[in-house]
């Protein structure tokens, strides 16, 4: 799986490193404006979004964005019926290279920006350029749906980062009072 375009990240998480709840639901308690700010802004540079079946960035402009979505239902591309600007996509079957080119997406573009979940996220590790990780410090999501495959009690989603090499940035705190904070991990 080879790209031509940066490869960027994008999730916010459980003071504990979880996405989700057990049934996949992104709790209220750990949605954010300024998150989603932040979001939002940096998903107006993507030349696409790829994100699995549950996942979805929502917001005004989220229908007019080109996405993947990432799934085990095709052998490799597939229109969406729901959604013109969307390919399924079976990343045994089809290279990044082609499913982004099959959806229309040229050299220059943008950055690919990947937004979840675990799977998906893990999926794209060896390929980030750059993983943007918000931490909701006040929330906690017990037996909940990590960031990464293999977060858990001895493995912290930083120390995924941190070993598939890249590195943390500075801290900012995107919203001190709800315990928001944000930190740009790079290769």
């Amino acid at each position: 799986m080879i790209s031509q375009h940066p490869v960027e990240g994008y999730a916010i998480i459980s003071a504990d490193g979880m996405i989700a709840d057990a049934a996949g639901r992104m709790p209220d308690a750990i949605r954010n404006p300024a998150d989603q700010r932040f979001l939002q802004t940096e998903l107006d540079r993507a030349a696409a979004v790829v994100h699995g079946r549950h996942s979805h960035e929502g917001g005004p402009r989220s229908a007019a964005r080109k996405r993947l979505i990432v799934t085990r239902g095709v052998a490799a591309l597939a229109g969406d019926p729901a959604n013109a600007n969307a390919l399924l996509w079976n990343p045994a079957g089809a290279t990044l290279q082609a499913a982004l080119e099959a959806l229309g997406v040229g050299d220059s573009d943008g950055i690919v920006a990947i937004i979840g979940g675990t799977e998906v996220f893990g999926l794209f590790l060896p390929l980030y350029d750059a993983f943007h990780l918000t931490r909701a410090a006040h929330v906690r999501i017990p037996v909940g749906r990590p960031v990464f495959p293999g977060v858990g009690p001895n493995s912290s989603p930083e120390d995924l980062l941190a070993r598939h090499g890249l590195k943390a940035g500075p801290r900012r705190d995107i919203d001190a009072v709800a315990g928001i904070t944000l930190i740009t991990w790079k290769r």
